[in-house]
């Protein structure tokens, strides 16, 4: 099996490896995702193959509530003070609403951002929020729906991750 290439981009201080797993095997591989409606996100998370659950993407509507450990992909928003001069989050609020849920912050392993490298230092910045809040790791950062490397790599590397999981 290929070993995993680095985030897209310079690699930040604190984010993991895919391969970097902790705790005991686990079976197969669940993600779930944030998609708005460019469905860049959605698009890369079909590519993958693993069974995922969706975020709403209306606030209003009833968030999941996790029974299993996750991976979780989202989007990076373009709305905070670095990007536009105003404040703003990283984080799409209906990321917040599905991680205020207690069950489903413990049940995260790890966090995938998609993003848009013209946002320069905060390309991939939701991923790096999130992990830092919920203290999993930040395990890759794709542009907009991804490459088939991004794809390929992703693929490979929750597979060996998730060896390592509970």
């Amino acid at each position: 099996m290929a070993t995993p290439a680095a985030p897209a981009g310079p690699r930040e201080q604190g984010e993991a490896s895919l391969a970097d797993g902790q705790g005991d095997a686990a079976g197969r591989v669940h993600v779930v995702f944030f998609s708005n409606i460019s469905e860049n996100t959605a698009r890369f998370v079909g590519k993958l193959g693993f069974d995922s659950t969706r975020i709403p993407i209306r606030a209003a509507d009833e968030m999941p509530e996790m029974s299993e450990p996750f991976v979780l992909i989202v989007p990076t928003y373009g709305g905070c003070l670095s990007v536009t001069g105003r404040e703003g989050s990283h984080v799409p609020r209906q990321v917040k609403k599905f991680l205020a849920i207690e069950g489903n912050r413990a049940l995260a392993r790890g966090v995938v951002a998609g993003g848009n490298s013209n946002f320069g230092t905060s390309f991939g910045a939701a991923g790096e929020a999130i992990a830092a809040k919920l203290g999993v790791p930040y395990l890759y950062r794709f542009e907009l729906m991804g490459t088939h490397e991004d794809v390929e790599n992703v693929r490979e590397g929750l597979e060996e991750f998730w060896q390592h999981q509970r």
